[in-house]
């Protein structure tokens, strides 16, 4: 089925920045006209647990679903075999996860307003990450924090130790469970 596909084309791949971007400021907006005054810091601290929820889902997806479980194993090696390659979790399959394990639980746990908040800090999160990841693969690095993210990324993509650096958007992760490094370091360079 072509909305599960897992490569796109030009068209397909740049509509998922374009799709997560329009709901970041929609719901964003909504938040801001229609939170009651007295919730703001509430709305505030929901999207702040939010955007740091996600550094930890983008960390337990990347080592222990796309390296660790079948079919993800499987689909997530063709994306180190062909980094440049346009692959991508189908934006249906990830709002629709978002929606189902996010939104869906804040809203059944507390109020309309920080369910859509704690959404709001998770897609914020996941269109950080999915720049990034298109950064670290496709553009050139013009200042020090995207330099320090394409070596840490491609460190992760070296074929023979990928067991490291699982973290796109932060190495926060790496560096609480002890990712941050291969099991086997890297053979040193001679100058």
């Amino acid at each position: 089925m072509g909305a599960f596909k897992l490569e796109h084309s030009k068209a397909a791949y740049r509509a998922d920045f374009v799709l997560y971007s329009v709901a970041v400021m929609l719901l964003a907006a909504f938040l801001l006209v229609g939170a009651p005054r007295t919730q703001r810091l509430e709305v505030l601290l929901f999207t702040l647990v939010g955007l740091g929820g996600w550094t930890l889902i983008e960390y337990a997806l990347h080592r222990f679903v796309l390296h660790g479980m079948e079919p993800f194993r499987r689909w997530h090696a063709e994306h180190h075999q062909r980094p440049t390659a346009l692959i991508y979790t189908p934006t249906l399959l990830s709002a629709t996860l978002i929606a189902a394990l996010i939104f869906l639980p804040a809203l059944m746990l507390s109020a309309l307003w920080s369910a859509c908040a704690l959404t709001l800090g998770v897609l914020i999160g996941y269109l950080t990450y999915s720049i990034t990841h298109h950064a670290t693969h496709h553009w050139r690095a013009d200042n020090a924090w995207l330099r320090q993210r394409k070596r840490w990324h491609a460190q992760h993509h070296r074929a023979e130790q990928p067991d490291c650096c699982y973290g796109v958007s932060s190495g926060f992760w790496d560096r609480v469970f002890g990712s941050t490094k291969p099991r086997v370091p890297f053979p040193t360079l001679r100058q």
